[in-house]
């Protein structure tokens, strides 16, 4: 596995941000996988990433990220999204 700085040399679009606290979390199933939505405080816009299984509620507790800037089109509308690489529990 590649250490965090060679993760971040080699993308240069790639933000890792430490002790952001979770404003709100939703889980919803998409086929057989899990899409999570994370709002960040201070952050107008969603940070999205999917995962196997449900995992418990991070609303409220502190999380370091890595993630990269897109954008979703939803109905003819091109909307920014943070697509998550990874995320830890603080």
């Amino acid at each position: 596995m590649k250490s965090l700085k060679n993760y971040l040399n080699d993308n240069e679009k790639l933000v890792h941000s430490t002790m952001m606290k979770v404003e709100s979390h939703v889980q919803r199933q998409v086929g057989n996988w899990i899409h999570n939505t994370v709002l960040l405080e201070g952050h107008d816009v969603p940070f999205k990433y999917k995962r196997q299984k449900k995992y418990r509620s991070l609303k409220g507790a502190r999380v370091d990220l890595f993630y990269y800037p897109s954008t979703e089109q939803v109905a003819g509308i091109d909307f920014e999204v943070m697509t998550v690489v990874k995320i830890n529990i603080s």
